[in-house]
């Protein structure tokens, strides 16, 4: 039996060759990997003494050679393979364990050059793994250290049965499907500056299989996304879960939103979510007092919801979480679902698991900005840039006669940074930098504003109004009843033939407006 081993992850790969030869296999090799297994004091042959054919052209010729193709591809129920390896005196290949140049690895450095990344595309790897997985049922395919063990363990029993040896095959089909995948979006990006190819292809790493989807009869399971430029970009679905129950879909959902919201926020921060929409927002520098102030501007709302930090917990932070009473009873301990910070500390995270066996913790890093978002419906995909803009990406025009004053315009910003984070038709109220009141998902705006209003109660006298979109009408809708209930400035990203009428408006109750001339749809 002949096993040719060619890695460039060389985790475990003495220890495997070393296991092989121990159950009688010849070990042939390449490179790096020869030389890896050698100096382990493991027998091994090189490529070139059964291609009888040296290495070429800096190493990108040395597998390709039908001594070794030969080899993968016979086979073994052909008499006529057979006797065509026999005629040409080519050995039989019966394992081939190989894995891949870090394509991605390379070309996301910064300053990679182009001719570099083009040297980094595996060619010789990607024809061995696929001329295996063809041929699985004569010859096993690996790609994975994490298999090395269990092989071993089935080769000194009863052999690599038919299952396994397609189960292989489909993961190195898989691999390379990923690896064509980066090559293929890095060489349009570099030749024509897009984000959007002609042709797209996702590859997804499974992270999680889930006990249900949205719904119990709906079966599902969470897939990380491996795409050029999206490993690595942190967020949710790359989070470490510290304790509790396993996530469900409606958690990631939840926590995704809670954890793009805390993160928009430059100064310390807490953010609240149920179902996917914030409920309580707080900007402080003390982060235990912006938590309290969070769970007070909706406590019926964040209890059992999904609370988000975006700086480290510390012990008294975790206590508080722990400990802490709603508002309006003064006695029902808070419930969350899941908490979620950027770090903890050792004793912050302890007392924190004492809360509850089931209260999920993650610990999760920023979404770098520059990722590219999916949306699903029947049949496609929409592919867009993630809506990464924020208040220092805009210019805040005032168009009222009055001025807001600084602190308005603190707290517009503040409002602005939340309302692109609530369900339209979205309306938040706020002042001091939190959340006093928020209506979502409306069908119409001006519903949404009287939610709002009606959250944030005598606190919107002298607060700050923010809508994701612009008002289609003022007199009598969402602008006067906004004036009426006593908000001081109004932010919208304006473009409605009726602008000046919710300017004039405005101007007749002397509150400020500022205009964006950006959007912030969240369907």
């Amino acid at each position: 039996m002949r096993a040719l081993l060619g890695v460039y992850d060389k985790t475990g790969i003495e220890d495997f060759a070393r296991g092989l030869t121990e159950l009688g296999w010849e070990i042939v090799s390449t490179g790096g990997t020869f030389a890896a297994i050698d100096k382990a004091g493991v027998p091994v042959r090189k490529v070139e003494d059964i291609t009888g054919f040296p290495e070429m052209l800096d190493g990108r010729v040395k597998t390709l050679h039908p001594g070794v193709h030969g080899g993968i591809l016979a086979r073994r129920d052909s008499e006529a393979h057979m006797a065509a390896l026999a005629e040409h005196n080519i050995g039989a290949i019966d394992l081939v364990c190989v894995n891949l140049y870090p394509f991605v690895a390379t070309v996301t450095q910064p300053g990679v050059s182009f001719a570099d990344g083009i040297e980094n595309i595996d060619i010789g790897g990607p024809t061995m793994l696929r001329a295996a997985a063809k041929n699985h049922d004569s010859v096993v395919v690996v790609v994975d250290p994490g298999d090395y063990g269990s092989l071993l363990e089935q080769l000194r029993g009863d052999g690599v049965g038919a299952a396994e040896r397609r189960r292989l095959a489909w993961k190195a089909f898989a691999h390379t499907a990923a690896y064509d995948s980066a090559v293929s979006e890095w060489l349009w990006r570099e030749l024509n500056g897009e984000t959007f190819p002609p042709a797209r292809t996702v590859p997804m790493e499974l992270a999680a299989p889930l006990r249900y989807g949205e719904n119990p009869h709906q079966a599902a399971a969470f897939y990380v996304d491996r795409s050029l430029g999206e490993a690595g970009m942190g967020g949710i679905a790359t989070a470490v879960q510290h304790h509790g129950k396993e996530m469900s879909y409606n958690n990631y959902l939840d926590a995704d939103a809670a954890w793009n919201c805390v993160n928009d926020f430059p100064g310390p921060a807490c953010v609240i979510v149920k179902h996917t929409n914030p409920c309580g927002v707080a900007e402080r520098e003390d982060l235990l007092e912006a938590y309290r102030l969070s769970v007070q501007a909706d406590p019926v709302s964040a209890f059992g919801g999904i609370v988000a930090f975006n700086r480290p917990i510390d012990e008294a932070l975790a206590r508080e979480i722990r400990e802490f009473r709603n508002p309006n009873d003064g006695e029902t301990r808070m419930f969350y679902e899941i908490v979620v910070a950027p770090a903890y500390t050792p004793e912050g995270l302890q007392v924190l698991k004492g809360k509850s066996k089931d209260l999920r913790i993650l610990q999760a890093e920023p979404r770098k900005p520059g990722a590219v978002a999916y949306r699903q419906v029947g049949g496609g995909w929409l592919v867009q840039d993630a809506d990464d803009r924020g208040p220092d990406d805009i210019e805040f025009r005032t168009v009222s006669e009055v001025e807001p004053t600084e602190q308005q315009r603190a707290d517009l910003a503040f409002a602005w940074r939340v309302v692109k984070h609530v369900k339209s038709n979205a309306i938040v109220v706020a002042k001091d930098g939190r959340l006093l009141g928020m209506g979502s998902g409306q069908p119409n705006r001006v519903k949404s504003t009287e939610i709002a209003l009606e959250k944030a109660g005598d606190e919107a006298k002298g607060a700050v109004l923010a809508s994701d979109a612009f008002f289609p009408f003022a007199w009598g809708d969402s602008i006067e009843k906004a004036c009426q209930a006593g908000i001081g400035a109004i932010i919208h990203p304006g473009g409605s033939l009726r602008d000046q009428e919710g300017i004039d408006c405005v101007n007749q109750y002397k509150v400020a407006m500022v205009l964006t001339g950006t959007r912030h749809f969240r369907h």
